[in-house]
């Protein structure tokens, strides 16, 4: 009897440790607050799927059907010796093309985001089909410019028919972003370390020349002085600086790119008011919580992740995440403005914040949670920009939906048509984009189905995969944690339901592990070899590393390491 009495005990022991409250307090982001924990519809798409469709449907130069190919070479051999792929905006877009602006309107945000995104999902854009496409991103480095940084266009000739372009600081900092990080996903290409090199030296100059004031809409590489146009400050530019700044610190280890890089983050933080203007803020608040743990800095990573989510922007007013549930939709996750006709959301932006936002759990899993919840929702939200995956009540052309092949998304979902006279009968959420306002009369209506923002599924295709329960993510914390220390495989999976789930756990190689989870500081499974069960609490997450099995743990710091490498930055 007592034999049995001891085994009971012991089972119940083994059920409620299986279940035990996590070690990581978890912290609340208002805005995420507001979100379903479990959206409705739910349908989560195959996000590696579709980018692997974008890729192979996109770079065919000899694709049929109206408005194809979506790609052309241009000869001009601006910057460099080479011919460059040409990439459309928007579908149809009258400026771009072979045949218009002798080829030399393309942006470096559609060019480079497609080649990073294809690089995250293992396809290597540096020998497709006998192209190099990595290689043909140098042209994007202004040298005749003397700015030598990349910029969003190869010349000025054509850089006023868009955005940006050494008058919109975003535009100007963020191709440096993706080229860093398109960067060490081809260590070995020809000229890109100095190419790094160089935008390096920009931005650590710029930032000694700003001194902590980054109060301006932009800031001349070329004559190293920031400037003030019609266009209100871009202070989160510091975040941009920061990002590039660090990785150089990791790729060159000149400790001045460091102090750059603390230097801009200082400057960010400091703002009395949200600076929020595009899409940089993200990335300040991954730079916190990574250099918090890596540098011993300071940084207040609950305030940067307020600016990025809670719609509270000054400049840009109501720029952060949307919330809420239109018409029986949740659209809660999408990244936009708060404010425009209702709530206008964009699918590039959404992506991109996926970038640093999912890996920042990897150095304060206090935000897996939230961060958890939101990426649920943000990749729910993100299947109604594409017209396929929309009711036609819901999308402004959808007669022309064909033409995206299936992988080209409209621009945006918004609460009410932003066109003001047109569409007024489609109800929310309303699939649409801006692209027949660039060019008023002449971009047609398809110019609203966006290709440079779709090009950036890739984020999405290689941090998201699903589990054998529908709604439960297994999030790739690694994916886009670029120039990071030796890591293992790290996952983070959030459980919406509101009772406990056990998810079949796979694990990513074929030699045994340990699996540790980093938010109940504890290890869940020993010597897995394929799978296994793990138990997750409801509205609760784990961050599991799959240590390799049998391996020496230390600590040091704060830190736990299993034969050196750090798996849990906060023990």
């Amino acid at each position: 009897m007592r034999l049995t009495f001891k085994i009971i005990l012991s089972s119940l022991f083994t059920l409620v440790a299986g279940f035990s409250q996590a070690q990581i307090k978890q912290l609340k982001l208002d805005r995420v607050e507001e979100m379903a924990n479990l959206p409705q519809p739910l349908q989560i798409i195959d996000w590696k799927l579709m980018a692997q469709n974008f890729d192979k449907t996109i770079y065919d130069f000899n694709a049929k059907g109206d408005y194809w190919p979506m790609v052309w070479i241009d000869s001009t051999k601006k910057n460099f010796d080479q011919n460059v792929m040409g990439i459309y905006t928007a579908v149809g877009d009258v400026r771009q093309g072979k045949m218009n602006n002798k080829g030399m309107f393309h942006e470096a945000l559609a060019n480079m985001g497609a080649v990073m995104g294809a690089s995250l999902i293992g396809i290597d854009k540096s020998k497709q089909n006998g192209m190099n496409y990595t290689g043909m991103l140098k042209n994007y480095f202004n040298s005749d410019t003397k700015w030598n940084i990349m910029m969003n266009n190869t010349a000025p000739e054509v850089a006023l028919l868009g955005g940006g372009y050494g008058r919109d600081w975003w535009y100007d900092v963020y191709p440096n972003v993706l080229f860093y990080a398109i960067c060490e996903q081809y260590p070995n290409e020809k000229d890109f370390d100095w190419i790094a090199k160089s935008i390096a030296e920009k931005f650590y100059k710029a930032d000694s020349i700003l001194n902590g004031d980054y109060n301006y809409s932009y800031f001349d590489y070329g004559k190293m002085k920031p400037m003030k146009n019609q266009i209100c400050a871009q202070q989160d530019a510091a975040a941009g600086h920061a990002w590039v700044l660090y990785a150089a610190y990791k790729k060159f280890g000149d400790k001045r790119y460091l102090r750059g890089a603390i230097s801009a983050m200082t400057a960010l933080e400091a703002n009395k008011i949200n600076p929020t203007y595009e899409l940089l803020m993200p990335f300040g608040a991954y730079l916190a919580a990574r250099m918090n743990v890596e540098q011993g800095t300071k940084f207040d990573v609950q305030k940067l992740l307020g600016w990025t989510f809670d719609g509270t922007a000054v400049c840009r007013a109501g720029w952060g995440v949307l919330t809420g549930k239109w018409n029986n939709y949740d659209i809660s996750g999408v990244v936009g403005s708060t404010v425009d006709h209702g709530g206008y959301g964009f699918l590039m932006n959404t992506f991109d914040a996926a970038w640093p936002l999912v890996p920042l759990v990897r150095y304060d899993p206090a935000y897996a949670d939230a961060i958890g919840k939101w990426m649920l929702n943000a990749v729910n939200a993100s299947r109604l920009f594409y017209p396929q995956y929309v009711p036609n009540e819901h999308q402004t052309i959808m007669k022309s939906a064909n033409v995206t092949k299936g992988v080209i998304a409209y621009e945006g979902i918004a609460k009410a048509s932003t066109f003001d006279t047109l569409y007024m009968d489609k109800i929310a959420p309303v699939a649409q984009g801006d692209g027949p306002k660039w060019v008023p009369g002449k971009n047609p209506d398809v110019s609203q189905f966006s290709v440079y923002g779709s090009g950036h599924v890739g984020i999405f295709g290689s941090i998201v995969e699903k589990t054998n329960i529908d709604g439960v993510l297994k999030l790739d914390v690694l994916a886009t944690d670029f120039y990071k220390s030796k890591a293992y495989p790290s996952y983070l999976v959030y459980n919406p339901y509101n009772r406990n789930k056990t998810i079949t756990y796979k694990v990513k190689g074929t030699k045994k592990v340990d699996l540790y989870d980093a938010i109940a500081q504890k290890f869940v499974a020993k010597n897995i070899s394929s799978k296994a069960n793990i138990a997750v609490m409801p509205t609760k997450s784990v961050l599991i590393v799959e240590v390799p099995a049998s391996s020496k743990i230390t600590t040091g710091n704060h830190k736990l390491m299993a034969n050196g490498v750090v798996i849990d930055y906060k023990k």
